[in-house]
């Protein structure tokens, strides 16, 4: 340890002096130097390497669990601790910040509301079979241009976002573009659970009437309850300090762009869930598409 601080700090003081400071000899600092390292330390060595490069791959987001279930699944055998470690002496940190996002149901109208059918049931072993249960919500999106809205819908199954809509105003038809992205991609069969919050744009004829017409059985959260559609809240809060907080976007045409990679090219495809054994969404359902089988 003494020698590597020597070391390290070669460029700002002589060998001499560090060497009398810290009660070594000289002798023993260049000897250390020409000794080669263990094969623990190369083998860290090899590690860390191998850690920054997946850190900087997940948009530096992913933790020492994330990034032990990434070098597991390249083959490379490794404790959790061993990661941790390494990612703390390259300085890798993950500062998890979460914000309040600005509030977007509006639930004072007059049109029906339905039942809370889903009750709380979000784990993915209550879910076994994708388009069983889909879960939807709204968030704002903040651009120098002004607020984008951006409706999702995740497939309580996998955790995928199967729908998606971003526009400039919080219309029914937000909600409504959303629902139709998933069906068209999905093909959902019968007995399909939709679970959202109150909120206008879920409650409008427009989207009633979509439900009734695809026969999809509506659920909704109680009233100002935001633990009653926690996955989606979940969902929101990644995107929030993994792509949101990480931006400063020009346009809303530049935050589109970002967000369809995250959503598509990133979360969906790649993204390690911990609720999915560390498997992302769409590994996910090839996993449950080979037990069906």
């Amino acid at each position: 340890m003494k020698y590597a601080a020597i070391k390290a700090h070669q460029s700002l003081f002589s060998v001499a002096l560090m060497c009398r400071a810290l009660g070594v000899s000289r002798a023993g600092f260049y000897a250390a130097g020409k000794r080669t390292a263990s094969a623990r330390v190369q083998r860290d060595e090899q590690l860390q390497r191998q850690i920054i490069s997946v850190h900087q791959q997940s948009r530096r987001t992913y933790g020492s669990p994330r990034v032990h279930a990434e070098l597991q699944a390249r083959g490379e055998s490794c404790s959790r601790k061993r990661v941790a470690r390494l990612m703390r002496q390259a300085g890798l940190r993950v500062k998890v910040r979460r914000r309040l996002r600005p509030q977007t149901t509006d639930s004072k109208h007059s049109h029906p509301v339905a039942e809370n059918v889903l009750a709380r049931r979000f784990r993915v072993t209550e879910t076994k079979v994708t388009n069983r249960v889909w879960a939807a919500d709204i968030t704002y999106v903040p651009t120098r241009e002004g607020w984008l809205y951006l409706a999702v819908i995740l497939d309580l199954a996998s955790r995928r976002v199967v729908g998606w809509s971003m526009q400039v105003t919080l219309g029914a038809s937000l909600a409504v573009d959303a629902l139709q992205m998933a069906l068209a991609g999905r093909a959902p069969g019968e007995m399909l659970l939709h679970h959202s919050d109150r909120g206008v744009q879920y409650a409008a004829t427009q989207f009633r009437r979509l439900l009734s017409h695809k026969g999809i059985v509506a659920s909704m959260s109680r009233k100002g309850n935001c633990y009653d559609n926690a996955v989606v809240e979940s969902f929101f809060a990644t995107l929030e300090w993994e792509l949101i907080e990480r931006s400063d976007w020009p346009t809303r045409d530049a935050a589109r762009v970002s967000i369809f990679d995250y959503i598509e090219c990133w979360y969906n495809r790649r993204r390690r869930h911990s609720s999915l054994g560390y498997l992302s969404p769409m590994e996910y359902e090839e996993k449950l598409l080979s037990q069906a089988a």
